[in-house]
């Protein structure tokens, strides 16, 4: 009888307990333990507190729930923002209305209304939050002096052609001037036409009609095409075709060869062939090169360097232009938080900057880092825009 009264007892205790556990929730005074904080990349994964995300490292983010909303029928608090829908982290243009995953596995992306910013017409809007989360970084545009070198190859000359022709040259111009007192009429009309063809002939070998010039004046083939003479040989410089607007005349030249590790010989570039090699896609650069100790032999291989200055010039970083391989595009920063995307025609690139020939000005701030991204939301807010 007393086992009976103690079974009892316990009994009516274990139905008190599971009362209090199991009263309604609106009786609770702790609303402690509710998982409000996820991951944006990984919606599955859920936390009651702020943190990271342990598979992407990702901060969490608040859920928008009707828990956080405030009663009787009020606005929510600017800082909440609406689930607009899902999308995938590879394509943008694919969306879903609810959480799923795409070929390879990867969640969907839950994409938020964001706030406008109404005094902005053109680009895509990021709020700071998101430009942060994605790594966007801006500079600004400015003038610069762009100086660089060109580093190629050459050979020093051993050009008889090239002398031969200079001497038909000179001797077709001795021979008008001998025959200048003679009463015979015809005689300019038959020489200058052969004077004209090997002027031709020097310009095609690569010479400048400067050179063309000094060569006249001085009456005398140039000895170092096939011997060094006077210290000074010429050395034939290959140019390729997406550096020829860099090379001009009067230039400074350095030349190393493997026969004189670390000794450096100076010079110019004289001329600039007029014929390109459409075969090697190259042009051929001549320069005269001081070598007092007669070290450089014809034929012998160089390396050169050719040091050019473009002068003062708006430049826009390397990192900051987007080439399709049609076009190049750059990201323009607004201070209101829009990109605009911009279509801009570049010089050549030095020192890790493009020379700006059209598309930009001065004092614009462009994206320098997260560019890539800043694209997929602008095409992303193309595609929506085309779907109202």
């Amino acid at each position: 009888m007393k086992n009976k009264k103690v079974f009892i007892a316990v009994a009516v205790i274990i139905v008190i307990i599971l009362g209090f556990i199991m009263r309604p929730a609106g009786q609770s005074s702790s609303t402690s333990g509710t998982k409000d904080y996820y991951c944006p990349m990984h919606p599955n994964y859920t936390s009651d507190k702020p943190g990271e995300c342990p598979i992407c490292g990702m901060s969490l983010v608040k859920r928008q729930t009707s828990a956080n909303k405030p009663a009787g029928g009020e606005k929510a608090a600017p800082a909440q923002k609406k689930l607009l829908y899902y999308r995938n982290p590879m394509d943008p243009k694919i969306t879903s209305p609810v959480p799923m995953k795409d070929s390879m596995g990867m969640d969907y992306v839950p994409i938020y209304e964001e706030e406008k910013t109404p005094q902005a017409s053109a680009g895509v809007y990021i709020s700071s939050e998101k430009q942060q989360l994605i790594g966007v970084k801006t500079e600004k545009i400015e003038k610069r002096n762009l100086t660089g070198q060109v580093l190629t190859v050459g050979i020093v000359a051993y050009d008889p052609d090239l002398f031969i022709a200079q001497q038909e040259y000179l001797q077709s111009i001795q021979t008008r001037k001998a025959m200048q007192s003679s009463s015979l009429k015809y005689t300019d009309e038959q020489l200058n036409p052969l004077i004209n063809a090997s002027k031709r002939k020097l310009l095609l070998l690569g010479m400048s009609d400067t050179e063309i010039a000094e060569l006249e004046k001085k009456g005398l083939p140039q000895q170092y095409l096939y011997l060094p003479e006077n210290g000074k040989v010429w050395v034939y410089i290959t140019i390729y075709e997406y550096e020829m607007a860099l090379v001009k005349e009067a230039q400074t030249v350095q030349i190393e060869t493997a026969a004189y590790p670390g000794e450096v010989f100076q010079g110019i570039v004289v001329s600039v062939a007029p014929i390109f090699d459409r075969t090697a896609r190259t042009l051929k650069v001549r320069a005269l090169i001081k070598d007092t100790e007669n070290k450089l032999k014809p034929e012998m291989y160089v390396d050169a360097k050719i040091i050019y200055d473009l002068g003062e010039k708006l430049a826009v970083p390397n990192e900051a232009v987007m080439d399709s391989g049609t076009r190049k595009i750059v990201f323009i920063a607004e201070p209101n938080g829009y990109f605009e995307s911009r279509e801009v025609k570049l010089g050549p690139k030095v020192q890790g900057y493009y020379e700006v020939l059209q598309g930009l000005t001065e004092n614009q701030t462009v994206v320098t880092s997260g560019n890539f991204l800043v694209d997929s939301e602008s095409k992303l807010n193309a595609v929506l825009t085309q779907n109202q």
